[in-house]
């Protein structure tokens, strides 16, 4: 069984087992989380919501919690010696999908 969620502005096509890297979610290592907002659900038969499944959840539990890639953007300005650096790491949440409740 199949199902598409929506979490922190993106969406992703989840299975009982998969590991999911998503936008930082509050929780400790080791709990449980619920997605709520499913888009659709595969199955023996096709759910589709509009736009969600009303009752349909999705069950994970918190792998780790960590940083993404620094992305490094420098600001320059011409014939005036002025140059700047800023890094960024997004903060990211590790994901095992444990279920699909339709």
């Amino acid at each position: 069984m199949q199902a598409v969620i929506q979490t922190g502005g993106h969406q992703y096509v989840v299975e009982k087992g998969h590991l999911l890297v998503v936008e930082k979610l509050a929780g400790e290592k080791g709990s449980k989380v619920v997605f709520d907002q499913v888009l659709l659900i595969n199955g023996d038969r096709v759910q589709v919501g509009t736009p969600l499944i009303a009752g349909a959840s999705v069950e994970a539990k918190i792998i780790d919690q960590n940083k993404g890639e620094k992305v490094v953007s420098r600001v320059y300005k011409r014939r005036k010696g002025y140059h700047k650096t800023k890094g960024h790491r997004q903060q990211l949440t590790r994901v095992e999908i444990t279920g699909i409740v339709a």
